[in-house]
């Protein structure tokens, strides 16, 4: 099976690394400029270790960059010397394009990214949720049957993206987490002007977000849609913008931008009218 040099040893590189591993391909080498980083995570890697691109004395069948976003292209062009014209470069970026791995594609190299849907909270549980991840796969066209090969190896799921998409799919990646945290976030500072911490907050809403994640699971988005706006209870969205504007008015933004679309999903699921849709959409412009 192919060789790998994995340029980033944080959690997303340490915890690839350690399935291609797992999955029997070779890591030859790994490359990060902290000490720590390397002597933490190689044990899960192996491979020799080096401080930077340019260091690199050996070569190998395939690189993986998985830097932050804004290091990619440098680390390209870093590499651009040592890889072999039949060599394949990958980066793991969500919204990048192959664009920056021009400096290698010059060279010969074939070029891709590979960028899993999934959160990296830690190596170690990184490792075991990665396991049926989609991953949003970008490769030059003649990668396609070895990219698939690649992530079903190391226990992904395939989803190929064209290159102008690929902002937009990790827009949407972002709201599914990012945003969702920042919801969360809401709640709990919501929850904090009734007196409750963030550990009493998150006892208190847990049931209620469980609940909710099974049903969307299980019957989707729309689906699931309950509450207020659901019902077309106007009396109930006016005494949320009034008490919301009273004590935590830096939300009172957020909270009508999402009532609109909500109103939207409520009208896609029958549950109100077309005039009880634009009756909300209004109160929620400029009601309080």
């Amino acid at each position: 099976m192919e060789s790998f040099i994995i340029i980033g040893l944080g959690k997303v590189g340490t915890s690839i690394a350690s399935l291609l591993k797992k999955a029997g391909y070779t890591i030859a080498a790994v490359v990060d400029p902290s000490d720590d980083a390397l002597n933490a995570n190689l044990v899960y890697t192996g491979g020799k270790p080096f401080h930077h691109p340019s260091d690199l004395d050996i070569d190998a069948d395939c690189y993986l960059i998985t830097t932050t976003d804004d290091q990619i292209k440098a680390a390209c062009g870093a590499l651009a010397d040592h890889v072999r014209p039949d060599a394949v470069v990958l980066h793991m970026s969500g919204a990048g394009g192959l664009d920056l791995l021009d400096a290698v594609r010059r060279t010969g190299a074939k070029t891709g990214s590979m960028h899993p849907l999934q959160t990296f909270s830690d190596v170690q549980s990184a490792v075991d949720s990665l396991p049926g991840t989609v991953y949003g796969v970008t490769v030059d066209p003649d990668l396609r049957d070895w990219s698939e090969k690649l992530v079903r190896a190391i226990g992904g799921i395939p989803f190929f993206i064209d290159e102008k998409n690929r902002a937009l799919y990790h827009a949407a990646a972002c709201m599914v987490s990012n945003y969702f945290v920042t919801l969360m976030y809401m709640a709990e500072q919501t929850y904090g002007l009734l007196g409750l911490d963030e550990q009493k907050a998150r006892h208190a809403y847990w049931p209620l977000l469980r609940g909710t994640l099974q049903n969307i699971e299980k019957k989707g988005s729309i689906s699931s849609l309950t509450g207020p706006i659901a019902r077309g209870d106007l009396g109930t969205v006016k005494k949320h913008l009034r008490t919301i504007t009273a004590n935590i008015p830096e939300l009172l933004p957020a909270y009508r931008e999402l009532g609109k679309i909500t109103a939207d999903i409520a009208l896609k699921k029958n549950t109100i009218s077309s005039q009880q849709s634009s009756n909300i959409k209004l109160l929620l412009s400029k009601g309080a």
